[in-house]
């Protein structure tokens, strides 16, 4: 709860059904007054003080839905939200659906379908850079980069179709050689933001980063201290983590997803067999592995571990971790830090009972993040939504490209141009269904 509370209301007679609760010191009326204008005044409850408010007015189109609309900033008491929302139903006004006011705010054109879902990655941003990303989204770069594709193949299949007319005078209005030089600028276009969504969707859901090693190396309480909470047992029995354990965390500006995974030992439990098992599908999915290996271990044992996971660890950022570094000698620690040297990646003597240099592992994973400054202009694709609708009309692009290149019929060139427009247009919004629409939007909150 906060100390003010704002209720939107949006539609054709909004300030007429708010002049009909709102009590004005001077006696005005907000329907007369001029747009864009904030009023304070009071709305009373039962012919008592409900609470002193400010009240905005916006006129169509100038408003963020594009309505008429009103909105009345009061206390933020969860009491007088619930009473004044129970006085405009009872004149009128209903609850918004989840995300209705951004649905009606595409609806009536004030911004297109991916700057609509850049406002839900707003609100959700937990970090600097996914922030920025949404914030360029919002402006509407990604959009106007789809729409300037989607135009130059519009001017071209319109005159591909041109030629259908004229099949029997055997005439071509489109230049092919110009063509092929666009299908090329597009496919590299639509490539190059298809690729950006491994990085987009690591900054918007989180890096992920797999803790592991043997049963009992310290795994559970690393993952603990990097999160700052008790969020998995510590125990020294061993095999104690059975199963995956998730959570993020912010540092440096970049969220990381920290899977704390079950201990990889030889064993006969069937659940802890399954546990293990899990542990090695999150090193697949991991781009940075924490491997945690207990210093008072034997080579051997570190070595036997070894073999079952470095053929895993290809493509991935490795910082290998030695921890209870606080129970060893300084000669012990120069003869394991040469341990493993197939295994290419940092190292680092920890202690994360006592939390010795773990403020130096943050530097590391900041550093293997390598999270690339985000500029204004820059579009990173971080939809799934958007990632799929581009792969298609990636493929389509395509299919044109070889279609040129075999002497395809315009027919058959214009089916492929049109359906990589279509697949653009899915994502900006100038193609959808109800069904992708109530999809999209049944993910927002109430209020926005």
């Amino acid at each position: 709860m906060g100390a003010i509370a704002v209720v939107r209301v949006s539609g054709t007679g909004s300030i007429e059904l708010a002049d009909k609760i709102f009590r004005s010191p001077l006696g005005n009326k907000l329907a007369d007054a001029k747009p864009n204008t904030v009023h304070f005044g009071r709305i009373e409850w039962k012919g008592t003080l409900l609470d002193e408010v400010l009240v905005t007015l916006f006129h169509a189109p100038r408003s963020f839905t594009g309505e008429e609309s009103v909105e009345i900033a009061c206390h933020g008491s969860v009491y007088i939200q619930q009473k004044l929302m129970e006085l405009l139903m009872a004149r009128g006004a209903r609850m918004a659906l989840a995300g209705e006011f951004t649905r009606r705010a595409f609806r009536n054109g004030k911004f297109d379908l991916s700057q609509a879902e850049a406002v839900a990655d707003l609100i959700a941003s937990t970090s600097s850079a996914s922030h920025r990303v949404a914030m360029n989204q919002m402006r509407g770069g990604f959009a106007k980069k789809l729409v300037d594709l989607r135009d130059k193949l519009l001017q071209f299949v319109s005159l591909i179709e041109l030629e259908l007319d004229f099949s029997e005078e055997d005439v071509e209005f489109a230049n092919r050689d110009k063509l092929h030089e666009l299908t090329v600028e597009i496919e590299q276009e639509i490539d190059t933001l298809a690729g950006s969504f491994q990085l987009g969707n690591a900054i918007k859901s989180g890096i992920p980063v797999a803790i592991i090693g043997e049963t009992n190396v310290g795994k559970s309480t690393l993952l603990n201290l990097l999160l700052q909470e008790e969020k998995a047992i510590v125990s020294d029995i061993h095999g104690t983590t059975r199963d995956v354990i998730e959570d993020t965390m912010n540092i440096g500006g970049i969220t990381f997803r920290f899977i704390d995974t079950a201990g990889i030992r030889h064993t006969t439990d069937a659940i802890e067999t399954m546990g293990i098992e899990r542990t090695y599908r999150k090193i697949e999915q991991a781009s940075i592995v924490l491997w945690v290996i207990d210093v008072t271990s034997s080579k051997e044992q570190i070595e036997t571990l070894a073999a079952s996971i470095i053929s895993k660890l290809a493509d991935k950022e490795v910082i290998l971790l030695f921890n209870k570094s606080d129970l060893i000698s300084e000669s012990d620690r120069q003869e394991m830090i040469n341990i493993l040297p197939e295994v290419k990646g940092e190292r680092l003597f920890i202690s994360a009972k006592t939390r010795r240099d773990t403020d130096k592992l943050q530097e590391l994973l900041v550093q293997a993040a390598a999270i690339p400054s985000i500029g204004e202009e820059d579009v990173i694709v971080t939809n799934l939504r958007h990632y799929e609708s581009l792969t298609k009309a990636l493929e389509a692009i395509r299919r044109v490209k070889e279609g040129l290149d075999i002497g395809l019929t315009h027919d058959f060139l214009s089916q492929d141009i049109r359906e990589c427009m279509f697949y653009l247009g899915e994502i900006t919004g100038q193609i959808s269904t109800d069904e992708i629409l109530g999809n999209i939007f049944s993910k927002f909150c109430i209020g926005k």
